[in-house]
């Protein structure tokens, strides 16, 4: 069976918002119960190389629903082409990534987008009504913020300011 594939450089479609903070993807983050198992098949289908997520400087402000359990997140990480692909193992802390990955099983949990100014992008989704799960801010203005999305759109979206971008 042949299956007809869309073109790969198709322009994107038109967003009437432009103002949006969701239109840069930079990555998909799957949740899984054993990171190395899942990194090692992937990479025997030849998608890597992996690295761990680097942690970058302490937060200058952070907010998450438990500190233990978000330090003890393990992430790989791996830069394909056109964005970077996550792979969390939460521990046996409760965090939202535990409870998505008991309640729903392995899957995707949340797509991060790449925004310029992350306070303006914290302040347009809680203007669209979003509530914040967690958030993360550094003295240089880099960070992140996840939005309490899954219910309404089936995965957590984040918004983050890469250092020095």
């Amino acid at each position: 069976m042949k299956f007809e594939t869309p073109l790969r450089n198709a322009p994107p479609q038109e967003n009437p918002d432009t103002t949006s903070p969701f239109r840069t993807l930079h990555h998909i983050c799957l949740v899984v119960h054993d990171l190395d198992k899942t990194v090692a098949a992937y990479e025997a289908l030849g998608v890597g190389p992996w690295f761990d997520y680097p942690k970058g400087d302490a937060y200058a402000q952070l907010y998450v629903p438990n500190k233990d359990g978000s330090d003890a997140l393990r992430y790989r990480c791996c830069n394909l082409a056109n964005f970077q692909l996550q792979i969390c193992q939460p521990s046996e802390h409760d965090t939202p990534q535990r409870r998505f990955l008991l309640e729903r099983g392995e899957g995707v949990y949340h797509f991060g987008f790449e925004v310029p100014n992350l306070p303006d992008a914290v302040d347009a989704g809680q203007a669209m009504g979003l509530e914040v799960l967690a958030r993360g801010i550094r003295a240089d203005g880099s960070g992140f913020c996840y939005f309490d999305t899954q219910d309404r759109n089936g995965v957590v979206l984040e918004v983050r300011k890469s250092n020095g971008m």
